[in-house]
């Protein structure tokens, strides 16, 4: 559902239908794939050669996603425009050794994947989702919904917790699944991807929140849910282009996977994932080094990723100039050390997006004495030489297990991005 025929509620339900389809990036570049084919993208095998002439088109790369629609030819009047996403969130990822037994509880074996809220995942039935890699080199999408837990240790057995808990990252992060004699987490992913437990050979496994997205308020003006940051812009990416009309502009959605970690990954944002896109696109169409290098020269990118509402109750923490509420619009994010890619050109832009879509704007700056985050926005513009701006909706808990924001801001953010798009 793209997002010109989509109302706030209806976007939301679809978001919430995606994040519940995706509980980790690799999910989430199946539900993309499956969606673009459905809107009549072609899928496009890297190991071929790139299509010619106009079309749509999308490339899979574990994780990750790049869609595009394609012009007939690319010349010096051809503009260039990008939106760029992420499609991981911290968690807990599980170990090569995948399950132990301890004192007569079966466990999971699991690191810190990102930077986890740790406490926010205790206390909380958890499923395990990812990818298995068997014998023939087949990859397997693997679930197992609400099948571990990870107890939090009983007030009476801690009476100082409340001053202030502290959970050490090995020994309080791993769940307890089952209370077989010999847990096996492997071979009940293999049993549910109808594989043999030998020929499992690989797998990138990961624990997700069972709990399903909600709205909540006394207006049920909030909406909370996993993994927004960020699959809330990646959802509003793919609405954005997923029904866009024809055009003689390249415009692509670039959704990557890792920022959490750092994106310097094959299919990270500091890897050559895009650059390699466009390369190929710009060849098949005729340019050489130079045309090609003028395209990017004309492109700008606007780089989607969550941000941080004012929380009332931690108030100083943030600007004491800056009020960013739920449903006042997705946020323009400035940090004069480039943490976020914004400049004075980018932040334009972005401002004639959201009035061309007809909704608000917000602009955060983070507190003088607080460190700021950063996004894959300076890792694109290092890379290609763009003129990139970072926005994203505001949420309050940001890494927790259940973030959450305004029912509005999704639509919001979907919305000025299509106008971006169509330029």
């Amino acid at each position: 559902m793209g997002i010109v025929f989509s109302t706030p509620s209806s976007h939301l339900d679809d978001l919430a239908a995606f994040v519940t389809a995706s509980p980790t990036s690799y999910h989430a570049a199946s539900s993309m794939a499956s969606r673009l084919a459905d809107a009549g993208f072609v899928p496009v095998d890297e190991k071929g050669r790139f299509p010619r002439g106009a079309g749509r088109f999308f490339v899979v790369r574990h994780g990750a996603v790049i869609a595009w629609r394609q012009p007939e030819r690319i010349d010096d009047a051809t503009g260039l425009r990008v939106v760029g996403a992420h499609t991981d969130s911290p968690a807990l990822k599980v170990k090569p050794e995948a399950s132990f037994s301890f004192r007569g509880w079966g466990q999971i074996a699991v690191e810190i994947y990102g930077g986890a809220l740790l406490n926010s995942w205790l206390d909380r039935e958890l499923g395990i989702a990812g990818r298995i890699i068997t014998r023939d080199g087949a990859q397997h999408l693997v679930r197992l919904d609400s099948v571990a837990r990870l107890p939090q240790l009983a007030i009476h057995l801690d009476r100082s917790v409340n001053d202030g808990l502290r959970l050490d990252r090995q020994t309080h992060t791993q769940p307890v699944f089952t209370l077989d004699a010999e847990p096996d987490l492997l071979a009940a992913l293999a049993e549910q991807a109808g594989v043999r437990p030998g020929d499992v050979l690989g797998h990138d496994l990961f624990t997700y929140l069972s709990q399903p997205p909600a709205r909540f308020g006394l207006r049920n003006e909030f909406f909370a849910s996993s993994r927004l940051d960020n699959l809330s812009s990646t959802h509003a990416g793919l609405t954005a282009i997923e029904d866009l009309g024809d055009g003689d502009d390249l415009v692509l959605l670039a959704a990557f996977d890792h920022e959490e970690i750092g994106s310097a990954t094959s299919s990270g944002a500091a890897g050559p994932f895009l650059e390699d896109v466009l390369e190929r696109i710009a060849s098949v169409a005729g340019c050489d080094l130079d045309a090609t290098k003028a395209l990017l020269a004309r492109g700008s990118c606007i780089s989607a990723d969550a941000g941080h509402l004012v929380h009332p109750n931690y108030s100083q923490h943030h600007d004491p100039h800056v009020d960013l509420v739920p449903n006042g619009g997705p946020m323009l994010k400035v940090n004069a050390n480039q943490r976020y890619a914004t400049d004075a050109v980018g932040e334009a832009l972005w401002l004639q997006a959201c009035e061309a879509a007809g909704v608000p704007s917000q602009v955060f700056v983070s507190n003088n004495a607080m460190p700021c985050g950063s996004t894959i926005g300076p890792i694109t513009a290092t890379r290609l030489g763009m003129v990139t701006v970072d926005v994203g909706i505001g949420l309050l808990s940001m890494h927790s297990a259940r973030e959450m924001c305004g029912v509005d801001d999704p639509h919001h953010l979907a919305a000025a991005l299509r106008a971006y798009l169509e330029g």
